[in-house]
């Protein structure tokens, strides 16, 4: 290269720029040669040259840069979430005796996460984690290393959601930010925290796989009121209870169930809606029970993409109503047999579990708008929910 360039007589800014370019073309051409010599020695997978290492260990450097740009984000939220998160050990000898007659000590593991409602402190987790432990046999363990037991008592459940509640009180408690599961949508990145296996503070990384979830077979534990979104976030054994974070560091869902042949992860685990959640727990901690809002239809269990396309509808969606009760919200707004219960309070209907998700899941006494199918016309009506309970 030396003795090219000695040749080269640059004469004014003509010279100059040719002397430029044939620098440029000479380096590039060097540049080219280098670049195939690593691309040669990464296609035939063996020894390559000590040059050939120092420029994949430089592409290396700068392809690893973007790409610890983005895990640090996955660092940050774990940091920022790691202090809210518990494990549970709850002592549910006694209802395992109740159900089965046996005397041996029975325990069960899981996760929880800490909230702050009307300036105290709770763990939500799940109604299977506690259910049947005396709150004196229930271990809150902390982030640092210290144990507590629910503050005066105070434990609440609910059967139909797996919601469960304990009221906490130690000094400097840190609580989780809570986000909006209905801002989420499917691909979005989220992160499962809990104690897989009795194993604390475990961080998985996925996405949401799919919203909406509903009809599992979750066993004998009687949760009829499912809106589950899915994940692939690898959820195990002890992450029951846990939460589910966004990007944001915002718990945006409680894990809750693994879909599974093995009874290990397998890339369909189940977490309650945040937004439900809290729904519930505000109410478990203000009333000390879940209220039930009231419609009072019976629904087509038969409703299907048949009789929707005779409807006009493009697809098998919405609710049809069969029966009205005397006397109910229902009536007094109007509504009648046959009409298919499109949206309520500007939420798409699914499907009959979806309806009796929203309705029950809505404040007693709210007055909601609901979109009904009559006579191919699509009609407003305002109705006024009662309570289940009354």
């Amino acid at each position: 290269m030396s003795r090219r360039l000695a040749r080269v007589r640059p004469t004014g800014r003509f010279g100059l720029a040719a002397a430029l370019v044939a620098l440029g073309v000479v380096l590039a051409a060097r540049a080219a040669r280098a670049q195939d010599a690593v691309q040669a020695a990464l296609e035939r997978r063996g020894p390559i040259s000590a040059e050939a290492r120092e420029q994949l260990y430089a592409q290396l450097r700068q392809q690893a840069e973007i790409l610890e740009a983005h895990a640090a984000v996955v660092k940050t939220v774990s940091k920022l979430v790691g202090p809210t998160v518990v494990h549970i050990e709850a002592d549910v000898t006694a209802r395992t005796a109740l159900l089965h007659g046996s005397g041996r000590h029975v325990e069960e593991a899981g996760s929880g996460v800490i909230v702050e409602v009307d300036a105290k402190f709770y763990v939500l987790t799940n109604r299977h984690v506690v259910h049947g432990a005396p709150p004196e046999k229930i271990e809150v363990n902390l982030a640092d290393g210290r144990q507590v037991h629910p503050a005066r008592g105070r434990v609440w459940e609910d059967v139909e959601t797996d919601v469960a509640v304990l009221e906490i009180a130690a000094p400097d408690l840190v609580a989780a930010r809570v986000g909006d599961s209905d801002a989420m949508a499917i691909g979005d990145f989220v992160l499962a925290v809990g104690s897989p296996f009795g194993l604390s503070y475990s961080v998985t990384y996925g996405i949401i796989s799919a919203k909406g979830r509903r009809g599992l077979e979750l066993g004998q534990s009687g949760v009829g009121l499912q809106d589950f979104i899915q994940t692939d976030a690898a959820i195990n054994p002890g992450n029951s209870g846990g939460p589910l974070v966004n990007l944001r560091g915002e718990v945006i869902g409680i894990n809750t169930a693994i879909a599974s042949n093995s009874g290990g992860s397998e890339g369909i685990g189940f977490a309650i809606p945040i937004n439900m959640f809290m729904h519930v727990a505000r109410q478990l901690i203000r009333e000390g029970k879940a209220s039930r809002a009231y419609l009072g239809v019976t629904l087509d269990r038969h409703f299907g993409p048949t009789q929707a396309a005779q409807l006009g509808l493009p697809r098998r969606l919405g609710a049809r109503i069969i029966e009205i009760r005397p006397n109910s919200p229902a009536a007094a707004a109007d509504l009648q047999v046959d009409d298919v219960i499109l949206q309520i309070d500007g939420t798409p209907i699914d499907d009959d579990d979806h309806l009796v998700n929203v309705v029950k899941l809505t404040e007693v006494d709210k007055e909601i708008s609901i979109v009904v199918l009559r006579g191919g016309k699509q009609l407003v009506r305002k109705v006024r929910l009662g309570s289940a309970d009354s």
